[in-house]
């Protein structure tokens, strides 16, 4: 590659800008997508984070965030597939729910959690990887906002300062006092609302919360910026030096699939880890910075959906203001949340500023005041080594999901569901032998040296070390009924010879 289409000089990691500061009209909307969301557990978990939930709505957050740029102002040039960068853990799931509403986007697979600022770099690499410096619409997979029109009118303003070289972001002015938002402290009054950045302030106490929103001096941090590619890896290049370097190298020897662009891990796993808060925008402004930050006002009807408690707010209430989600049904019941994840039936009757959310296999209640604390449970679960931490019972693989029904000492029974024309890897096991019953559908098997089609009813028995692998030539659901019995039956216990999602 050159070095325009890299964005990086080869002999000397020097970001390229060309062009000049007002030329560009093209759009690229950066969704981040590596959060965890470990207040909203028990329905969010480690391996399938909020982002990937329909939280307040059938859609995920992630499908709504995808969406968010659709219909944007006449003027502008918006790309029509967009980058996403998320985790290993959640590539097969991404890309599903995306493919799912009829969106392609460029999917960036982090080696390794870096938190956001990296993540950004990666995106204005792959967005100067074509030889153009678009503007990078850059915001969280897992926010809600209901004024679709009122955050395309900000991002307008925005977007015509990111055009003069300026990192611009969207502040929220604050409705109340909130220790759980970052803040932005405003600096000088421009046109249409905006100002231009002071400085940022991480979340702060509730007394000095308080004295923010009282000043009307501070609005709250959206985690939406807009930026020129170019601009951002300038920036990160004098402010991050070994960010910057970090992920340039990692970029340059990344490998590239149908649906995933995989950054070198070795060369990712040096970069620091930190947000884009602290390693650039906290910086603009300061003497000797050629950056400049603006903040342009953002009221839509934004909400982080950091807790359970802002899920509440965020949803339609009844004449007593609680919340119900799936099979609920309050009785005497006023300000509670109530979720029936798992199907069965919540009743809540006389609570009074309560959460409760069921899951398969979990079950939160909490005061509302106290929901932030959730994160430290989460952390007591991790720390236990329980399962609940991190996954569900009803785990999504990139050929389907399992679901673990029964277990017992030396036995599990599993329900699991192949999609058309999916399979799984050829594996064996060292500890366990398994026994599937074909519920629906049809399964193509293959044991060592044999081939063996089943149908409705049909069985066959994979015995302890044998090579196998399952697949669905059909055009409806697999399913069928997995019995293992062994000495230890963890997932772990999987030696994989041939993967058409390349896992090891």
């Amino acid at each position: 590659m050159d070095k325009l289409k890299l964005g990086i000089d080869d002999a000397a990691g020097a970001t390229v800008v060309e062009g000049t500061a007002m030329d560009c009209r093209r759009l690229i909307q950066v969704i981040l997508a590596g959060g965890s969301g470990t207040r909203l557990w028990p329905v969010s978990r480690e391996h399938f984070p909020k982002q990937l939930i329909g939280v307040v709505g059938d859609e995920s957050l992630l499908q709504a965030t995808v969406t968010r740029m659709k219909g944007f102002p006449a003027g502008w040039e918006v790309a029509a597939d967009p980058v996403i960068v998320c985790g290993e853990d959640h590539r097969f799931a991404t890309a599903e729910q995306v493919r799912s509403i009829g969106v392609t986007a460029r999917i960036v697979v982090e080696p390794a959690r870096r938190d956001t600022a990296p993540a950004l770099t990666l995106a204005a690499l792959a967005a100067c990887a074509d030889g153009e410096d678009a503007i990078l619409v850059a915001m969280p997979a897992d926010h809600a906002i209901a004024d679709l029109a009122a955050l395309h009118s900000a991002i307008d303003i925005a977007a015509r300062h990111a055009q003069a070289g300026e990192i611009a972001t969207l502040g929220i002015p604050p409705t109340r006092p909130d220790t759980g938002f970052g803040y932005i402290r405003l600096g000088a009054p421009l046109d249409h609302g905006a100002h231009m950045i002071e400085r940022f302030v991480e979340k702060p106490a509730a007394e000095l919360a308080g004295q923010y929103v009282a000043s009307g001096n501070y609005w709250w941090n959206s985690g939406i910026f807009i930026v020129r590619a170019s601009v951002w890896l300038a920036a990160l290049e004098q402010l991050q030096p070994e960010m910057h370097a970090a992920c340039a190298a990692s970029f340059k020897q990344a490998t590239r699939s149908d649906e995933y662009f995989r950054p070198n891990a070795s060369a990712f796993a040096t970069s620091p880890s930190d947000s884009i808060d602290y390693a650039v925008m906290e910086h603009l402004g300061k003497p000797g910075s050629p950056f400049k930050g603006v903040v342009v006002p953002l009221e839509a009807g934004w909400s982080d959906l950091g807790s359970w408690d802002a899920v509440c707010d965020a949803m339609e209430k009844d004449e007593d203001g609680n919340v119900g989600s799936g099979r609920v049904l309050f009785e005497g019941a006023t300000a509670s949340y109530a979720r029936s994840e798992g199907g069965r039936l919540v009743a809540c009757v006389g609570t009074n500023n309560l959460i409760v959310v069921e899951t398969d296999d979990a079950v939160l209640v909490a005061d509302r005041s106290r929901v932030q604390d959730i994160k430290g449970l989460v952390s007591r679960i991790k720390l236990a080594k329980s399962p609940e931490a991190d996954m569900h019972r009803k785990v999504r693989r990139p050929w389907g999901f399992y679901d673990s029904i029964d277990n017992g000492p030396r036995f599990q029974v599993k329900r699991i569901v192949v999609n058309p024309g999916a399979r799984l890897s050829l594996q064996m096991h060292h500890h366990r032998a398994e026994h599937w019953v074909v519920v629906s559908g049809t399964a193509l098997v293959t044991r060592g040296e044999e081939e063996i089609l089943l149908s409705e009813n049909e069985s066959v028995y994979i015995p302890l070390g044998v090579k196998h692998r399952l697949e669905n030539p059909g055009r409806v659901p697999l399913e069928i009924i997995e019995v293992q019995s062994g000495t230890y039956l963890g997932e772990d216990d999987i030696v994989r010879f041939d993967d058409k999602y390349g896992r090891s």
